[in-house]
């Protein structure tokens, strides 16, 4: 028995519409059924420990929660005047996980930060603060920045900001020196 070309052509056409159908269904399947993430959302990165034993590390690489929120914004405060606000831009970079600081553009996870030093707390339009925010009330001053920088929780219990603090003082006097910059008419740093 002898095949022709003819034949030959229809069986291969249909070897390989049997494969694509087979694969076809699965892949469609895959991509409608979807692989959802073990955890939803992103982790934030934490302030790392160090040893201060024999590794020459400051007491300030410690966690950020080993200090009041008070505490720390008068380390903070006592950085501020020569704090550099290029290095704030910087470190502002793990900010841009939930945060926009442009003017005029829309919140995202988090509120816009263009204009945020002495800016009213929970006012920027069209963000949904928590009830905790919106009851502390007061201006997000130098002093107020700080407290809530280096630990959101423990500063204003409730609040939605999920964010651990930055590991150093130094870290946090240059953002917020950064954050003064992000306005029409940046707010000096006090002297």
């Amino acid at each position: 028995m002898r095949i022709d070309e003819f034949e030959f052509t229809k069986i291969a056409g249909a070897v390989l519409s049997a494969l694509l159908l087979i694969f076809g269904t699965r892949t469609i399947i895959d991509m409608n059924v979807g692989h959802a993430p073990e955890k939803p959302g992103y982790t934030l990165p934490a302030p790392t420990a160090t040893s201060g034993k024999g590794s020459g590390a400051s007491a300030e690489a410690a966690p950020a929660a080993a200090e009041t929120p008070d505490e720390a914004a008068k380390k903070v405060m006592a950085l501020l005047p020569k704090a550099n606000a290029e290095n704030g831009k910087t470190i502002f970079n793990k900010c841009h996980a939930c945060h926009v600081a442009e003017k005029g553009k829309k919140p995202t996870v988090g509120p816009n930060l263009w204009d945020v030093v002495n800016r009213k707390r929970a006012s920027y339009p069209g963000f949904a603060y928590s009830d905790a925010m919106k009851a502390k009330g007061g201006d997000w001053s130098f002093e107020e920045l700080a407290k809530f920088i280096h630990n959101p929780k423990a500063y204003i219990p409730g609040t939605k900001m999920m964010f651990a603090g930055l590991p150093t003082a130094n870290d946090e006097a240059d953002v917020i020196a950064y954050l003064a910059t992000l306005a029409d008419t940046p707010v000096p740093l006090p002297k």
